[in-house]
């Protein structure tokens, strides 16, 4: 059976739509807690640009250069077995969106494109796609994964975005799936595997965990989004099966809407200084003017 690219985003809508009315029956959909008067907007702009704007060119924009430069390339995956093609999408493409989301909580260049990511006080469906317009366009997975499509393995493509998304779409809700299964002791052991295989909505909550001293939050880990085994592997899980008390970070400065969704272009002002949670503040350039020699 193969899968269109159009039916496995229709799929995938479903499976974000299920989550949304499941949100809307248990939770405040509309009116999250501590939800600001630009979160609303930084989510829906977000979201449309990289659904209907940025994914779709990336793929376009490899299609064209391989077809300039690797016409031959083209198809040569083609029949691939599937967990020959699982393995390189695990790799190429997960893992790749790993390091680069590490690395966004590492580099302060790009912390202040993930930043609006963060910016939120709340856990929802609605973060799945808010971030920067400019970090989607440079996230590298969304290459790799187009050079992949182009190489022939669209047809795995399809399926393996429904199971990524619909990890990802669960992992981010406020109604956790994960916790009544914890407290069934038979499940004990699978929960234990799951938990480190996959992102589960405690793993990554505790990403989202607004205080350091609030023993469920790991703001410097638990970056994984399909595989949370990438966080076992490397070093950077934290397994508690509690949720953090509050959501948003730790004394982050405030943002306007555009340095949300366009920072650089909308560059920090004097009254905002996004910084790395714990580490050494950046200082912004009316600071550093401030400071150098007359």
């Amino acid at each position: 059976m193969h899968l269109t690219s159009a039916q496995s985003s229709l799929i995938v809508a479903g499976i974000y739509l299920v989550f949304c009315l499941i949100e809307i029956l248990r939770t405040q959909f509309f009116a999250k807690p501590e939800q600001s008067r630009h979160d609303a907007i930084v989510e829906i702009v977000s979201m449309f640009a990289l659904l209907a704007v940025t994914q779709p060119a990336i793929l376009l924009a490899v299609g064209a250069l391989g077809h300039a430069f690797f016409p031959a390339w083209e198809g040569a995956l083609v029949d691939t077995p599937w967990y020959a093609a699982l393995a390189l999408f695990l790799v190429c493409e997960d893992m790749a969106q790993y390091w680069w989301h590490r690395a966004s909580h590492s580099t302060p260049w790009l912390y202040n494109l993930h930043r609006a990511h963060h910016n939120a006080r709340y856990m929802s469906v609605r973060l799945v796609y808010r971030n920067n317009i400019i970090y989607y366009a440079m996230m590298p997975n969304l290459w790799t994964a187009g050079v992949l499509v182009y190489l022939g393995l669209g047809w795995f493509y399809a399926f393996y975005l429904i199971v990524k998304m619909a990890v990802i779409i669960g992992a981010h809700s406020d109604v956790a799936w994960d916790a009544p299964l914890y407290r069934i002791k038979a499940l004990a052991p699978v929960m234990w595997v799951v938990e480190r295989t996959i992102s589960t909505p405690a793993t990554h909550h505790a990403h989202h965990g607004r205080h350091a001293s609030d023993p469920a939050v790991n703001y410097k880990g638990n970056y994984g989004n399909l595989l949370f085994f990438w966080d076992v592997l490397f070093g950077t899980a934290k397994i508690t099966r509690r949720f953090p008390e509050s959501y948003g970070v730790e004394d982050l400065p405030p943002a306007t809407l555009g340095q949300q969704l366009l920072w650089p272009i909308f560059p920090e002002n004097k009254d905002v200084n996004a910084v790395i949670p714990g580490a050494a503040p950046v200082a912004s350039a009316s600071q550093r003017a401030a400071a150098e020699p007359a």
